[in-house]
């Protein structure tokens, strides 16, 4: 009993010691030392971050997509500029996507579709923007595609 007091003690001082610790007890299978409590909290907030993390990329995919397709007066100068974004931020997905974050993104797909929608709309007034997405998941995905 007294390990899990002072492995809470330990989350509220020192939250890197009371990591390493934890990773410890788990190795070592010295469960009644867990804090549990603390623990679950990490690991939901870990959850959280990673899917809000990949949400944003497939977001700035998506903006940096419709700009490339959209708008005409900006494309002849930003184009390249566009392109390498969509390529930097698929480099950025595709590496940690796994198949529970795949479904995530596709369970928030028009969400994330009107987020970025509503930030090309502010940065550009354009009103030539389809309000249903216009690619797939599959195409915003692939490194070789663009509209």
């Amino acid at each position: 009993m007294t390990a899990i007091i002072d492995l809470k003690t330990l989350y509220e001082s020192n939250y890197l010691q009371w990591l390493e610790e934890t990773i410890k007890c788990l190795k070592s299978r010295q469960l009644a030392g867990i804090d549990y409590e603390n623990l679950i909290e990490e690991l939901e907030d870990l959850a959280k971050n990673e899917k809000r993390r990949v949400r944003s990329l497939l977001e700035q995919i998506i903006r940096h997509l419709l700009l490339y397709q959209y708008w005409d007066l900006e494309k002849l100068r930003n184009a390249n500029h566009w392109a390498a974004e969509i390529t930097g931020f698929r480099n950025q997905l595709n590496e940690d996507l796994t198949a529970n974050l795949r479904n995530h993104l596709e369970d928030n797909f028009s969400g994330i579709y009107s987020n970025a929608l509503d930030y090309v709309k502010a940065k550009t007034t354009l009103t030539n923007l389809p309000e249903i997405c216009p690619y797939t998941l599959e195409q915003i995905l692939d490194k070789n595609w663009l509209p």
